[in-house]
C-alpha cells in the first residue's frame, strides 16, 4: 500500500499536475477575447468557427498522438502539444485577416491533440486500477485550476493592457509547461525513434472498440461545453457583464471540488452510476443558463455546470482506463479525446449557426445543447449495462 501511495502521488504525479495547469491555462486564456477579435477583423458571422476548428484539428490528430504516445512515449507527445501552444500565442498578433486567423485556430488545436493524450496514458501507467478515479480527479482539479486562471487572467489583461499581451502570456504559460514536462521520467520502457512509418495508421487503429460507451457519453455531454466557449462571451457581453471570463472562472471552480470526491466515489460506487447523475445535473445547468437574465443566476447556473462537469470528466476518463488494454493505452485515450473533439467542436458549431449573432436565440442555443446530454441520460439509464464488478 505504501508503494502504491509512492506511485500515484510522488514527484512525477506532481509535475504531471503542475504541467497540466499551465497547459490548460495557455490556451484557455485567450478564448474569452477571440470572438471580438475576429469581429474587428470583420469575421463576426465566423465566431462559430473559433472552436470547432480548434476541436477538428485536434480530433484529426489523435489517432497519430495514440500511436506517437505507444510507440515514441509520452512525454514526447506532450512536449509537441506544448511546443504548438508556444508557437501560435505569438503568432496571433500577426493575423490581419479571418482567413489567417482561422488557419491558425486549426493549427492551435493540434496542442490539445498531443499533450491530453500524453498525459491521460502517462497516468493510465502509474495510477492502480483502485485509485484510478481519484487521481484521475486530482489531476482534474490541476487541469480546472488552469481552466479557470486562464480565462480570468486573459480577461483582466486584456482589460488593462494591449490584447497581445494576452497572447504573449499564453505563449509563456506553455513555455513552462513543457520545461516542467522535461523533468519527467519517460514511462514507456520499450521506446521507438520516430519515422514516418509511426505515421501509419490502419483502419483498426483508428479507434478502440473496448471503449466506445464512454466515448458515446463523452460526445453527447461536451455539445453543451462546444456552446459555453463559443456563446457564453456574447451572452456575457448581452447580460452587461464586463469581464466575460467570469462564467469560466464560476464553473471551473465550482468542479474543483467535486473533481476529487467525484473520482473516489466512482471507485467505490461505478462510474455508469456516477454518471447519470452528472448527466441529469448537466442537463439541469443548461436550462438554467437559458433562463438566466441576471449576472447571479448566470453564476448560479454556472456552478451547477461546473459540479455537472466536475463529475463527469474524472469518471469517463477512469472508466476509458478501466475498459482499456495496457499495449494500446494511447489508442484508447485517443479514442476517448477524438470522442470529446467530436462533440465540442459540433456543439460550438451548431451553437454558432443557431445562434446567428441574435440574441434573441442565446435561450434556443442553451436548451439545444440540454436535449442532447439527455440523450446521454438515456443512453447511460437504458443502454449501457453496469457491470458486476465495481472498480
Amino acid at each position: 500500500m505504501e508503494k502504491q501511495e509512492t506511485k500515484v502521488y510522488g514527484l512525477q504525479f506532481g509535475l504531471l499536475c503542475l504541467s497540466s495547469f499551465l497547459f490548460f491555462a495557455s490556451f484557455n486564456m485567450i478564448i474569452p477575447e477571440l470572438p471580438d477579435y475576429i469581429s474587428s477583423l470583420g469575421g463576426a458571422e465566423y465566431k462559430g468557427l473559433i472552436i470547432s476548428l480548434f476541436t477538428l484539428s485536434a480530433g484529426l490528430s489523435r489517432p497519430f498522438s495514440g500511436q506517437l504516445a505507444d510507440k515514441m512515449g509520452r512525454i514526447p507527445v506532450m512536449v509537441i502539444g506544448g511546443a504548438v501552444c508556444i508557437v501560435c500565442g505569438f503568432l496571433y498578433p500577426v493575423t490581419g485577416t479571418v482567413a489567417a486567423f482561422l488557419l491558425l485556430r486549426f493549427v492551435h488545436g493540434f496542442s490539445t491533440g498531443f499533450t491530453p493524450t500524453g498525459t491521460a496514458a502517462y497516468v493510465a501507467d502509474i495510477i492502480p486500477m483502485q485509485r484510478r478515479g481519484e487521481a484521475t480527479g486530482l489531476l482534474g482539479l490541476a487541469g480546472s485550476l488552469g481552466m479557470a486562471a486562464g480565462p480570468a487572467l486573459g480577461g483582466a489583461i486584456a482589460n488593462h493592457f494591449p490584447l497581445d499581451t494576452v497572447f504573449y502570456t499564453s505563449s509563456v504559460a506553455a513555455f513552462l509547461s513543457v520545461a516542467v514536462v522535461a523533468r519527467m521520467q519517460e514511462t514507456v520502457v520499450d521506446k521507438h525513434r520516430f519515422r514516418m512509418g509511426l505515421l501509419k495508421i490502419s483502419r483498426s487503429e483508428l479507434i478502440e472498440p473496448r471503449v466506445m460507451s464512454p466515448s458515446i457519453v463523452l460526445f453527447f455531454t461536451v455539445f453543451s461545453f462546444g456552446t459555453i466557449l463559443t456563446i457564453i462571451p456574447d451572452f456575457s457581453e448581452h447580460l452587461g457583464i464586463q469581464n466575460k471570463g467570469l462564467f469560466f472562472l464560476s464553473f471551473t471552480l465550482s468542479s474543483l471540488a467535486i473533481r476529487f470526491v467525484a473520482g473516489r466515489v466512482s471507485d467505490k460506487y461505478g462510474r455508469v452510476n456516477i454518471l447519470r447523475v452528472s448527466t441529469l445535473v448537466l442537463m439541469l445547468a443548461m436550462v438554467g443558463v437559458g433562463f438566466s437574465t441576471t449576472l447571479t443566476e448566470l453564476m448560479l447556473a454556472g456552478v451547477l455546470f461546473g459540479i455537472g462537469q466536475g463529475m463527469n470528466s474524472p469518471t469517463i476518463f477512469a472508466w476509458t482506463i478501466d475498459l482499456s488494454h495496457e499495449d494500446h493505452r494511447g489508442r484508447a485515450m485517443a479514442t476517448m479525446y477524438i470522442a470529446m473533439e467530436a462533440g465540442i467542436g459540433m456543439g460550438a458549431l451548431l451553437s454558432g449557426w443557431l445562434y446567428d449573432n441574435n440574441p434573441d436565440n442565446f435561450r434556443m442555443v442553451f436548451w439545444t445543447c440540454a436535449f442532447f446530454v439527455f440523450i446521454s441520460l438515456l443512453y447511460l439509464l437504458f443502454i449501457v449495462k453496469i457491470p458486476s464488478r465495481k472498480f
